[in-house]
């Protein structure tokens, strides 16, 4: 079987794929890196910690209070539901413990509207956005719009204290 010989215009077609083809992934390495970045450096996920300022059991019907994610380690609360501008998987940096009857429910502090950080108002037993106005009853649900969505919940587990809870959370890792 004889050789077949290879002509230059043939060995041409080929430098000059290989030269295109090292081209077009030069260009676009990057983009896809920016596409699919990879994760923060020391970025985890698990239950984070929180000591409330009463305890579960003492809280008053009707009543709620704040907690805020650590900052040593900066830390964030994964949201488990969601709507409006908040989104199951979206982060928020504090939340709120709520009575009502027997039950006991955990929110986000964002609001659903636009994401602002709503307030409890202890007189009107509502949750309060201060940048356009929503109110939200105390289980979360609208009470009065531009927000359409309720607050979003926050899955949680009592803690091994009356006054602690453990969040579903994430150590950002800076």
């Amino acid at each position: 079987m004889a050789a077949t010989a290879v002509t230059r215009r043939t060995f041409l077609g080929w430098w000059l794929a290989s030269l295109m083809t090292a081209t077009v992934v030069t260009g676009l390495a990057p983009i896809l890196v920016f596409l699919w970045p990879a994760p923060p450096k020391g970025q985890t996920k698990g239950p984070i910690k929180i000591t409330l300022d009463t305890s579960i059991d003492q809280m008053e019907d009707q009543s709620a209070t704040k907690f805020l994610a650590p900052t040593s380690p900066n830390s964030a609360f994964i949201m488990a539901n969601g709507g409006g501008d908040n989104a199951a998987g979206d982060l928020a940096f504090g939340g709120y413990v709520v009575k009502v009857g027997d039950k006991v429910k955990v929110f986000a502090q964002n609001c659903s509207h636009l994401g602002c950080s709503v307030n409890f108002n202890k007189d009107q037993k509502s949750f309060d956005c201060p940048c356009h106005g929503s109110r939200f009853h105390v289980d979360g649900t609208v009470l009065h719009g531009p927000a359409a969505y309720p607050l979003s919940d926050l899955s949680w587990k009592q803690g091994q204290q009356a006054n602690q809870i453990e969040v579903d959370g994430i150590v950002l890792g800076f």
